[in-house]
């Protein structure tokens, strides 16, 4: 549903979110270990995210990526249409440019539903509500924990 790098953002957004609510930073290398992701990879999306206002950043030996306390209440589209832009809210879902209202494809009206669920469920999914759940291990953000977590 979300492009690679999408799902990258949304994980470190919500890794930073849990590792720097005590007002610490988290460097590049800790993000993608946390999420298993490529360093390189993570390291230009979260550039990107920081021009984009999502997150901050801070250089030098006590620098790294943090948020503020204001941006716990960022949702996950927020995330979603910063990376992906719009098209998971207003796109067609079999990718057709002239689907519409009064041109619809075969999958409109059904599709239509769906993507305004995703968008009403993205939108109330706030990063600080996930914090809880990955300390109690309720939740996960990467491949090997859900092993672990399952001993």
């Amino acid at each position: 549903m979300f492009s690679k790098t999408c799902e990258y953002a949304i994980r470190a957004m919500i890794y930073i979110a849990q590792q720097t609510r005590d007002g610490s930073r988290v460097g590049i290398k800790q993000i993608a270990a946390g999420i298993d992701s490529p360093e390189h990879f993570i390291a230009k999306i979260l550039q990107e995210l920081s021009r984009k206002g999502l997150v901050e950043s801070m250089k030098g030996p006590t620098g790294g990526f943090y948020l503020e306390k204001a941006s716990l209440n960022r949702s996950l589209a927020d995330i979603v249409t910063a990376v992906d832009g719009d098209q998971l809210f207003q796109g067609c879902g079999l990718g057709l440019k002239q689907c519409s209202e009064t041109n619809p494809c075969p999958i409109h009206f059904k599709f239509k539903k769906v993507r305004k669920e995703v968008q009403t469920m993205l939108e109330q999914a706030k990063l600080g509500a996930f914090i809880d759940k990955l300390d109690r291990n309720e939740t996960f953000l990467k491949r090997s924990d859900l092993f672990m977590n399952k001993k």
